[in-house]
């Protein structure tokens, strides 16, 4: 490809630079600005430069793949709100049988809600609940949290929900979502075992470190902390599970604002059905014994109500037969709501689960992955049957704004002819019709991910590295295609700043209250590194 002029040149790599270091280093001192203000940054400089017109901008705008994020990050909103992310964490605790065990299901159950829910939404959910874990049973949480991030990785690269890249190449690709599943599958799966066993190798000693003597009341404590976590994502500045202000309404409707477990329910705004039957039932008990005691104050001790049926009976065929009547068959108006109430949140936890299964079924059956997704998304909406802003605001707005300067601002640095140049020097020994070719168009993913993040390599690489083995064959398009995800994915395990889902595990985990762990770039390369060249490599043998 043939390079641009040398104004255009310069000038597109100057705003490319400029994107390229506020991408990777966000509070760089010289200009703290973020990465969504850096991505907007370049996108404004490529048009001021004139390496890109201003209709020219808005078409490198891809919004297939904004609309698919938009609708993924909605449908995650209402899952988390729904309490799925809670039951995926307790698979993590339920009948735990020791440290490798658990280093197992986290490799496992990352990997998986990865695929469905993206890495980075697993990550945030999972991490300072595998720390409470790790605080119970007396274990390193070094080990986990590095099984939390890179599984999540890993799990990720198995479907175009999984990551940004993969949204970006299935639609750039044309690639539907179950011939993705289909043809990553079973290198995830491989690649989830073979992390797992490279954990227990390199930490097998510390994983195999009994627990100290026992202290009861500790024991309890965690426990206790454990069981009463709250699944809610750190970004999300509103209630979870149930409409706080909705359930305080009701509360308050009911006359039972003197009840201590109301009272308790209404602060935390994020009970579990269990404990809504508790709150439920011991309210009801209370009410009876204020009304026994009212009735014993009075000195109006009445006789236990009874009925009055017939029944046959061998003295007297009219015999009257008194039974007492059971206290807890009468409900007022008020508890009987109360327990709709419940039911209805039930009914509609189960809605949102269908809802999402369909959407799940219809990207299976190769319908629009974004109309999809945005169908799933306001289906849920209306189905809420309430203002939406609250849930709506949960969605990082940041996060869309970012892809749309990067996909201008990598745009241009096209425009420049470099990347086409480069490529055409690598073409000849990078095609994917050979081991060799595809080793070391491998090597090179790996290397442009951990310098310039995984999402602008694929949007530098895609078209050519495409092109290129479309040339040889069709299949080996979807096969080059493929690759790309896989390799671009699982280079994010290499080292801590290669992945986002790295950088939340690190970050949530500094910041736990009273938990708090600090996961080192060096600890995190020390495993990294042979992970990632292993689990490439051994995926690649395994991509279709």
């Amino acid at each position: 490809m043939a390079l641009a002029p040398v104004p255009k040149l310069v000038l597109g790599s100057v705003a490319f630079a400029v994107f390229w270091v506020l991408a990777v280093f966000p509070a760089v001192p010289f200009l703290p600005i973020g990465r969504t203000a850096g991505s907007l940054l370049g996108a404004m400089l490529m048009v001021i430069f004139r390496v890109l017109t201003p209709d020219q901008a808005y078409e490198a705008i891809d919004l297939p793949i904004l609309g698919l994020l938009f609708g993924t990050m909605v449908v995650s909103v209402y899952l988390e709100r729904a309490d799925m992310f809670k039951y995926i964490g307790k698979l993590l605790s339920w009948k735990s049988k020791g440290a490798k065990d658990l280093l197992c299901r986290i490799c496992l159950i990352s990997a998986v809600s990865s695929a469905l829910f993206t890495n980075d939404t697993a990550c945030v959910v999972l991490t300072e609940f595998i720390l409470k874990i790790a605080k119970q049973h007396n274990l390193p949480p070094h080990p986990l949290l590095l099984a939390l991030a890179t599984s999540a990785n890993i799990g990720s690269a198995a479907t175009p929900i999984g990551n940004p890249q993969n949204l970006v190449i299935a639609v750039q690709g044309k690639i539907s979502f179950g011939k993705f599943l289909i043809g990553v599958l079973p290198a995830m799966l491989v690649g989830v075992l073979v992390n797992a066993m490279i954990l227990m190798v390199m930490y097998w000693r510390v994983l195999s470190i009994q627990k100290d003597e026992e202290d009861p009341i500790a024991d309890h404590a965690a426990e206790e902390e454990v069981n009463s976590h709250q699944f809610s994502p750190a970004t999300m500045s509103h209630f979870n599970s149930f409409n706080s202000q909705e359930w305080n309404a009701r509360v308050e409707s009911f006359n039972i604002q003197s009840s201590p477990q109301v009272h308790s329910l209404r602060n935390r705004s994020t009970a579990s059905d269990g404990e809504i039957d508790r709150v439920l039932s011991n309210t009801l008990d209370s009410r009876r014994n204020s009304n026994a005691s009212k009735e014993d104050t009075n000195g109006m001790a009445m006789p236990s109500q009874t009925v009055e049926e017939t029944s046959p009976s061998k003295g007297d065929a009219n015999a009257i037969v008194h039974k007492p009547i059971e206290a807890h068959v009468l409900l007022t108006s008020e508890e009987k709501d109360f327990v709709s109430v419940r039911w209805k949140y039930v009914l509609w936890k189960s809605c949102v689960y269908i809802i999402t299964l369909g959407m799940l079924v219809a990207m299976l059956l190769g319908l629009n992955m974004s109309w999809t997704a945005i169908s799933a998304a306001l289906a849920l909406v209306v189905l809420d049957f309430k203002d939406a802003m609250p849930s709506l605001e949960k969605v990082s707005y940041s996060l869309l704004i970012f892809f749309c300067g990067m996909f201008i601002t990598v745009d241009g640095f096209n425009k420049t002819g470099i990347p086409g140049a480069l490529w055409d020097v690598m073409e000849p020994y990078s095609r994917v019709n050979s081991a060799s070719g595809i080793a070391i168009l491998a090597l090179v993913i790996l290397i442009l991910s951990n310098v310039a993040s995984n999402v602008p390599t694929v949007l530098l690489l895609g078209g050519p590295v495409a092109a290129s083995a479309a040339a040889i064959s069709p299949d080996y398009e979807k096969k080059a295609w493929l690759i790309l995800a896989w390799a671009s994915t699982v280079a994010g395990n290499l080292s801590l700043l290669g992945s986002a889902a790295n950088l939340i595990v690190c970050e949530q985990a500094r910041r736990a209250p009273n938990i708090a762990y600090t996961l080192t770039f060096w600890n995190h390369l020390k495993f990294g590194l042979p992970s990632t060249l292993v689990i490439t490599a051994i995926g690649l043998t395994l991509i279709r």
